[in-house]
């Protein structure tokens, strides 16, 4: 049971599920419809064609290093220039780190899906055309579900915000899709779950997210001398020997 772990870094990300209008919002982590759109760019595959195929796989997504939600407005003009458009705002995560997981029985399938990410069809972008990533995506595949894969890796938050957490471990909250297992009381409903890319007809259906935290060991924690941490509960046993 494979899961292919992918991170997401870069500047600028932005991940919508409900835009409408003027207004473009993001998510506070990466949707199932971006992170899926992104991967069948990468394997070349144009907005009009099938991904019946990507609808089989489960998805997750861990939040490593948050970020911080900024805003940019832009403006239009027809193309003559004589009639000037409403004002767009747009929101955008800066300096985030996620690390998604998809989980498939196929592992063909998730292998295909790797190599395509290694080399696109397409340029990838992390919502948006003008959010490209920081450099090639990292790729891992990992045995377990998605839940259980992301559960188990290593913080991928940047090295100069592991560096500014003080703690030995960090609380890291993974989204995921709904299993059996799951109480009908702890998921909630997200509009992301896509059906078809077409630019005439674009369809997204609602499925089930859990929440759930995972505590994971920060690499660049360093014990200060005296500390709770640097602290040997056996020192007092043996100072009078």
């Amino acid at each position: 049971m494979p899961t292919l772990l992918i991170r997401l870094t870069g500047p600028l990300q932005s991940w919508g599920s409900q835009s409408r209008f003027s207004t473009r919002s993001t998510e506070n982590a990466p949707t199932k419809s971006g992170v899926f759109g992104l991967i069948a760019a990468a394997q070349g595959r144009r907005r009009s064609d099938s991904i019946t195929d990507l609808l089989e796989l489960s998805f997750g997504v861990r939040i490593d290093q948050p970020g911080r939600l900024v805003r940019d407005f832009q403006t239009a003009k027809s193309r003559d220039g004589s009639v000037s458009m409403p004002l767009s705002y747009r929101y955008y995560l800066c300096d985030a780190t996620f690390l998604a997981g998809v989980y498939s029985e196929d592992a063909e399938l998730l292998a295909g899906i790797q190599g395509a990410l290694r080399a696109p069809g397409y340029p990838l972008y992390l919502g948006r055309r003008s959010c490209p990533p920081a450099g090639p995506l990292f790729t891992e595949i990992v045995d377990g579900t998605a839940r259980e894969a992301l559960a188990r890796a290593p913080w991928q938050a940047a090295a100069h915000h592991q560096r500014a957490n003080a703690a030995a471990h960090v609380s890291l909250r993974i989204l995921s899709d709904s299993t059996d297992a799951d109480a009908d009381d702890a998921a909630e409903r997200i509009h992301d779950e896509p059906v078809s890319f077409d630019s005439d007809r674009r369809e997204y259906n609602w499925r089930r997210v859990v929440s759930t935290v995972v505590t994971v060991p920060n690499p660049q924690f360093v014990a200060k001398p005296g500390t709770p941490d640097d602290h040997d509960p056996m020192l007092v046993l043996t100072e009078g020997f």
